[in-house]
């Protein structure tokens, strides 16, 4: 795979759920463009690993456990990376989980911490970094959402496909009220990526390979930079041609 650069020097970001995957590989190339990055994650020792890998490339960042679905926590995470780097200019909502259940058998606790973290985490971090960024000139948010919450078909998936789908409405609407305050919000919405919990039929891939996740990053990297400085409200999908077969 060719490497996509910008330079993003001068730039604060926050990436939530970067101790692994996507996010992650997010966290890394938003380092490797100059940005000074948050690595945000629950898990204190993959959010340090993630510190580590970066600071052994001459980036710069620093790791901050937080529960992004709690708005105090949300809020003190953006106030920490604010004093510690002076300002914040890119946001990617990569928090999420998936509790896979057939309808008939969800859980309610399932069921709340499922939106709690992918819908209201980003919702929290939106909002918050909106207000920050409106203040500050502008920025760029990304959410990571998910081709199931357009309607691909994916097994006992009821309540990812509900948070998937509520943030791409959150990501329209978002980025409908802030484009004045030159806040641009934009989605990618991956699938078929390796690593993935359902190992995908690749039969259904125009490609007829896994995407990794350096692919996905590669997108939010040009959604994060100014030569996507005239995309907003949009979702891109990253899923190696399903949609078209």
């Amino acid at each position: 795979m060719s490497a996509f650069s910008v330079d993003l020097s001068g730039k604060a970001a926050l990436v939530t759920g970067a101790g692994e995957g996507v996010a992650r590989a997010i966290a890394l190339a938003l380092a490797r463009a100059g940005a000074a990055v948050c690595v945000n994650d629950l898990n204190p020792d993959r959010a340090d690993t993630v510190v580590e890998e970066i600071e052994r490339e001459g980036g710069r960042a620093f790791a901050w456990v937080a529960d992004v679905s709690n708005r105090f926590q949300a809020a003190g995470t953006i106030e920490t990376l604010r004093d510690e780097f002076g300002g914040l200019h890119v946001v990617v909502n990569g928090a999420g989980t998936e509790r896979p259940a057939p309808f008939l058998t969800i859980d309610e606790y399932d069921w709340r911490r499922v939106l709690e973290i992918n819908l209201t985490g980003a919702f929290f971090c939106t909002q918050l970094a909106g207000r920050v960024m409106a203040d500050e000139g502008g920025g760029a948010i990304v959410n990571l959402a998910s081709t199931v919450g357009q309607g691909r078909a994916q097994s006992d998936s009821t309540v990812y496909a509900a948070s998937k789908a509520g943030l791409l409405a959150l990501t329209r609407e978002a980025a409908r009220e802030l484009a004045p305050r030159g806040v641009r919000v934009n989605a990618i919405c991956p699938a078929n990526i390796a690593g993935e919990s359902e190992p995908p039929t690749l039969e259904r891939v125009a490609q007829g390979r896994l995407g990794q996740p350096e692919e996905v990053a590669a997108v939010a990297l040009f959604l994060c930079s100014d030569a996507a400085s005239f995309i907003t409200g949009q979702a891109l999908v990253v899923d190696g041609g399903e949609v078209i077969r």
